[in-house]
């Protein structure tokens, strides 16, 4: 078994399959189809991420390009040095996945994403270096250390809400035992914020463990009892955002989105009129957007789809419902701390009452979603699912929506039904996954 490229970069059980070869010949492969003669490298804080991570410095370092080292840091932190040191960049991390899993996620120099064309040539070369035993160059651990890795990009949150002071706005944040973990206190302490941090004491195998962006509960119940303003859950490399409003309730990327577009456009800052969504985002957005006059633009699942939208110059704010927000004038890639510190600052501009904002923001429709899982990520829709699909879509009419899907990033299919009636949401797809569970068995 071998693993691909999903929505965001290659992942998988580490070190059963993602091993230190498997690395080394990624990290050849990139080297060799991508311009870069300088590579920046970085990790999440999972178990296997040092050797990992150590492999990959050591093949760019083998085949004559100089190897930074950041150790543990923030996706988006890469990103932003991949682009403004003009070098290509490499995070070892498996996002929210847990501990056992782990990844790599490259960027091209400038900080963007990699084309489509750049990916397939990346893995056509890796599984050719793959099936050659005699590929793997020898270990040469001597890649140079980056003497300040976080102060730029430090600096360019600061600048993205134009340096006004955080001060007055009491601020829990959960690391998820992950990347950010020593950065997010001393960034929203520098701001002026109070801050409260959880699960920021990783150890190797708790990141993401019953905590971050994908388990929220326990951030909503000490916001309340802490009476702060604004919970802000992270994921393992902090890339997305998920927060709580003062009265414990969810704001996921949906409602961010629909806050930051609005807030955006009262100020005539809304590029275009315009914001770039997912087939995922809930039809609540959609009708928050068309009775604000702010057109959607629809592109796939992932945080890669929406960037390549949003270079293309129709919009400058897109993002997708698990927490990735895009803003292209800061970042070029989903940035869960300029999420968090953006959030704040409207929150605070707007009269610090987090639940009011979310809560007028849009109207959340029932959305129910079954991952059914399959033998593999290459699973299609048959011809019977699909006929299925039309039958329900027909029963739901005007009232409700249905999106089946296979997952980039696992080997699911994911059944999406949003309907008024949640009842009928959750009927709706249950029927649709039971269906394909038959179908497979």
């Amino acid at each position: 078994m071998t693993l691909s490229f999903g929505t965001d970069g290659v992942r998988g059980p580490a070190p059963e399959i993602l091993d230190q070869r498997f690395v080394t010949c990624l990290a050849v492969a990139a080297t060799e189809i991508l311009s870069a003669d300088r590579w920046i490298v970085g990790r999440d804080t999972r178990e296997s991420g040092p050797a990992l991570s150590e492999a990959m410095l050591s093949a760019i370092n083998h085949a004559g390009i100089s190897a930074v080292d950041c150790g543990v840091i923030p996706t988006p932190t890469i990103a932003y040095l991949s682009k403004i040191e003009n070098s290509g960049g490499v995070v070892v991390s498996a996002s929210h996945n847990t501990w056992t899993d782990n990844g790599v996620k490259i960027f091209a120099p400038g900080g963007r994403k990699l084309f489509d064309q750049e990916q397939e040539l990346i893995e056509k070369k890796l599984n050719e270096l793959l099936s050659d035993t005699t590929a793997t160059p020898e270990r040469r651990p001597d890649s140079i250390q980056h003497p300040n890795p976080t102060e730029a990009w430090m600096n360019s949150i600061a600048e993205a809400i134009e340096n006004r002071s955080l001060d007055g706005a009491h601020v829990v944040i959960d690391c998820a035992n992950g990347s950010a973990s020593h950065i997010a206190e001393p960034l929203f302490r520098g701001l002026g914020a109070k801050v409260d941090l959880i699960n920021a004491e990783p150890d190797g195998r708790n990141i993401n463990q019953d905590c971050g962006s994908t388990h929220t509960e326990s951030l909503s119940k000490i916001v309340q009892s802490a009476g702060a303003d604004i919970g802000l859950a992270l994921d393992g490399d902090a890339d997305r955002l998920i927060a709580i409003a003062s009265n414990g309730e969810l704001i996921d990327g949906d409602r961010q989105l629909c806050m930051f577009a609005t807030d955006l456009d009262s100020q005539n800052m809304l590029l275009n009129r315009s914001v770039i969504i997912t087939v995922m985002s809930n039809f609540g957005l959609r009708q928050a957007m068309r009775q604000a006059d702010i057109t959607t633009i629809e592109v796939p699942v992932g945080d890669r789809n929406v960037l390549s939208r949003l270079d293309d110059g129709e919009a400058d704010l897109g993002g997708e419902q698990s927490g990735h927000l895009i803003f292209r004038k800061h970042a070029t890639t989903g940035d869960g701390l300029l999420s968090g510190v953006l959030l704040t600052d409207l929150i605070l501009r707007r009269g610090n009452n987090s639940a009011a904002l979310a809560s007028e923001a849009m109207q959340q429709f029932p959305q129910i979603l079954i991952n059914v899982p399959v033998d593999s990520k290459s699973f299609t829709i048959t011809t019977d699912i699909q006929k299925e699909i039309e039958i329900t879509e027909e029963r739901l009419g005007d009232n409700g929506r249905v999106l089946v899907r296979p997952s980039g990033t696992e080997a699911v299919i994911r059944v999406m039904v949003e309907a008024v009636d949640e009842p009928l949401a959750h009927g709706e797809a249950q029927r649709l996954a039971n269906m394909i569970r038959s179908t497979i068995d």
